[in-house]
């Protein structure tokens, strides 16, 4: 397969694309983010890289991180972990007061935002020094001990955090976050500030689809039953209320972030890491989904 001409040819075919949607300027630190810049990088099971764009500059992968909070939590916790968040698709935004109360504070899948705060409440819990440890893990998966969190971001989110603070004190009252709400919600932000490269976040997802290597990083293990796990809510989950058009167009697990970023799976094959800030209506990469739906329509390689 000649991934370079295909990336070639879909820069060309989505270039049209490039003024489409806006970045997430709800966050001031992200507003500030250049939103025509585009990038895709394909780093294969046999360690071929092919890239093309801007692939070596670093973003805020915002949600994205919520895979890599998830590996951790699940490492620690087992199958104790699905009790206090479900797997099912959203069906709604991301941030969704509504659902949650619906659901008597149990998120229905971890990568909706109430989800993801449990999991940081997880971590807080379970690990020694979470700030340390979360970010040791994800150098670890990613084989780069040059990345880190974004400080001005994560600072950018909290003043402006408003529903996230909501959900945590939602969640609180529910009695499914057993820490302070305000370290909790630190936390998660400071999750998701972390910066990456489209080249760094196609390495780090490289264990999902790669099940010839035991899944080991920094004392974080996963059999391979639970990566399976991972990928499935990935495809379900990944995209909040978009998931199924994801689904249709796509065919890849993969977890979006608000930062414009993506990153997804082709297992056993290659995983791929894709960034353009300006945003559709639902929070996804305008580019980013285009390229990866181009991207399984000419290889023909997706799961389905």
């Amino acid at each position: 397969m000649d991934y370079k001409l295909i990336l070639e040819e879909i820069a060309a075919e989505i270039e049209p694309l490039r003024q489409v949607g806006r970045q997430a300027d709800y966050i001031p630190a992200l507003a500030k983010v250049n939103p025509d810049r585009f990038g895709i990088c394909i780093t294969t099971t046999d360690g071929e890289v092919i890239e093309w764009g801007d692939v070596t500059e670093r973003f805020s992968i915002q949600s994205v991180t919520k895979v890599f909070s998830l590996s951790m939590s699940l490492s620690l916790m087992g199958e104790s972990l699905w009790k206090r968040v479900g797997k099912e698709p959203s069906g709604a935004a991301f941030n969704s007061l509504i659902q949650l109360e619906l659901d008597r504070g149990i998120p229905r899948n971890p990568f909706i935002n109430a989800g993801a705060i449990v999991l940081a409440d997880v971590l807080i819990s379970t690990l020694d020094n979470p700030e340390k440890d979360y970010l040791s893990f994800v150098r670890s998966i990613a084989s780069d001990s040059t990345i880190g969190y974004d400080y001005e971001v994560a600072t950018s989110e909290r003043a402006k955090g408003y529903i996230n603070a909501a959900i945590a004190n939602m969640l609180k009252y529910y009695g499914n976050l057993d820490n302070d709400i305000e370290d909790v919600l630190h936390f998660y932000f400071l999750q998701c500030s972390v910066e990456m490269s489209c080249r760094q976040l196609s390495k780090a997802f490289l264990p999902f689809a790669d099940r010839s290597t035991a899944f080991s990083f920094d004392g974080i293990s996963l059999t391979s039953s639970q990566v399976k796990r991972i990928n499935a809510v990935m495809q379900t989950c990944g995209f909040y209320n978009d998931a199924g058009e994801y689904s249709y167009l796509v065919g890849l697990p993969g977890k979006s972030g608000v930062g414009g970023g993506i990153g997804a799976v082709y297992p056993g094959r290659y995983a791929v890491a894709t960034w353009s800030p300006r945003l559709n209506e639902k929070g996804n990469s305008v580019m980013g989904m285009k390229a990866l739906e181009l991207l399984t329509t000419h290889t023909n390689e997706s799961i389905f």
